[in-house]
């Protein structure tokens, strides 16, 4: 069982290919690029953490470790997995002790978490920096854990990877995005799974385009409500010619607004170089919808303004079937076939 976390309060106060030398893009391709974590192998052990919200029961964690598993590595929990503090997964300094820990032991070669909820950003300040900086592991995981990635490009300077938690689904779609980069290290497409439905027009992977083109950018993102949440904090990186790839649950169309509003007031929409909009998972209109807005009408307005390639419907957020994300690493998303293609392998 989980806890369904209102994100609201978390924020209440809170064209073509662009090769100029002033352009977004072409001052991504002169940065620095993150530093590598090794790849995936099978025999490796990865480490288990809750840096979030808690798992109550004990068959879900045994289902995670038979997941893990069966990816071919080997599963070590954190020393407090299974702690609980109210709807967290025990107290702040133990949630970031394991975090270190894992980082810290010289047999764990990656780091899943195991859910999201709320909690990631109240540990921030635990973190042990220098430790993590010295040993770059890959971290997987999305929702909350877009905390974490965040204040690791800002912070680390390692990649992470924005992907399924442990505790999810894991399909073939999925795993096979996923060992396409953490283990094999390639420079995939990434492209929307194609649905079954019996319909003569597919309702399932489509995109839609609110600005045609082709950008070129270091991925950055996660989910938006984090992302918003952490404005005005030490713990965001540069978004400076960056494509960012966001995505969302159970949030409104005019929370989406109030939160993209407060992207654009801040100064981060307009350093893109791309905007890649996910799934928006249950985001319909708390009432009666006549007279209001969708979520694509209020993408439209905040997005196409912008002037850079931008599309909504990526393959990746709170659904059974995602991407798996590498954040710091180049990539060219084709806005018109809502496409994101890896220029560089995000592990070495």
């Amino acid at each position: 069982m989980t806890i369904e976390i209102n994100r609201r309060a978390l924020v209440t106060g809170a064209g073509s290919l662009m090769l100029a030398a002033h352009t977004p893009s072409a001052m991504a391709a002169t940065a620095p690029g993150p530093i590598k974590p090794r790849r995936l192998r099978e025999g490796d052990t990865v480490g288990l953490i809750e840096p979030a919200g808690f798992t109550d029961d004990a068959f879900d964690l045994d289902l995670v470790e038979d997941t893990i598993r069966a990816m071919g590595l080997k599963p070590k929990r954190a020393p407090h997995l299974i702690d609980r503090f109210g709807y967290l997964a025990g107290k702040d300094a133990y949630r970031a002790s394991d975090v270190n820990a894992m980082f810290a032991d010289p047999a764990v070669s990656a780091i899943f978490a195991v859910r999201g909820g709320w909690g990631c950003a109240r540990i921030l300040p635990l973190l042990d920096w220098r430790k993590i900086r010295s040993n770059p592991k890959l971290l997987i995981g999305f929702s909350d854990i877009t905390a974490l990635h965040l204040a690791f490009a800002a912070k680390a300077g390692f990649t992470t990877i924005h992907g399924p938690n442990a505790s999810s689904s894991w399909g073939q779609y999925s795993w096979d995005a996923f060992r396409a980069v953490a283990f094999d290290a390639g420079t995939p497409m990434l492209t929307n799974s194609q649905g079954h439905e019996d319909r003569l027009a597919q309702r399932i992977g489509r995109v839609r385009t609110f600005g045609t083109g082709v950008a070129r950018g270091r991925l950055l993102g996660g989910n938006l409500t984090v992302l918003a949440a952490l404005m005005g904090t030490p713990w965001l990186p540069d978004f400076a010619g960056a494509i960012l790839f966001i995505e969302d649950i159970g949030e409104a169309p005019y929370r989406i607004d109030r939160m993209l509003t407060q992207l654009k007031l801040g100064g981060i929409l307009d350093k893109l170089a791309g905007v890649a909009f996910g799934q928006c998972t249950d985001c319909g209109a708390a009432g009666p919808s006549y007279g209001g807005f969708t979520v694509s009408e209020v993408l439209q307005q905040h997005l196409a303004p912008l002037g850079i390639p931008a599309f909504q419907g990526g393959q990746f957020g709170h659904v059974a079937n995602q991407y798996s994300l590498p954040l710091g690493i180049q990539a060219e998303m084709d806005a018109t076939t809502g496409t994101i293609r890896l220029l560089e392998p995000a592990v070495s």
